[in-house]
């Protein structure tokens, strides 16, 4: 191979590359644009994200606040059972007391 056909066979390569190059420039390009209804699309689908996620944001704020309310009234059910547990201890004991005196009472009677 000359001088002149090794030039020759450079210059055709190099187009060849020039013009896949080219090709591929025009696909990627073809493939990357956004229409306009595409564009009205995504700023639909955001704006939904935006308002799903403030919904979510307000749901997790009323859990919480109704958790919160939820557990202090357990906390004050518990508070009345308990005093309720011991007026009916005391109540017991002394309904056992008025039982024992009334015997007492009888027997010596």
């Amino acid at each position: 191979m000359n001088r002149n056909e090794f030039v020759i066979a450079t210059a055709i390569v190099l187009m060849l590359a020039f013009t896949l190059g080219w090709f591929a420039h025009l696909v990627i390009q073809r493939l990357r644009r956004v229409s306009a209804a595409d564009m009205g699309e995504l700023e639909r689908l955001a704006q939904a994200l935006h308002e799903a996620e403030e919904t979510r944001d307000q749901a997790l704020v009323y859990l919480e606040s109704r958790e919160s309310e939820l557990s202090n009234q357990i906390a004050q059910t518990e508070a009345e059972l308990r005093a309720a547990m011991e007026g009916l201890r005391d109540a017991r004991q002394e309904a056992e007391e008025m039982r024992a005196y009334i015997e007492r009472m009888h027997s010596n009677a």
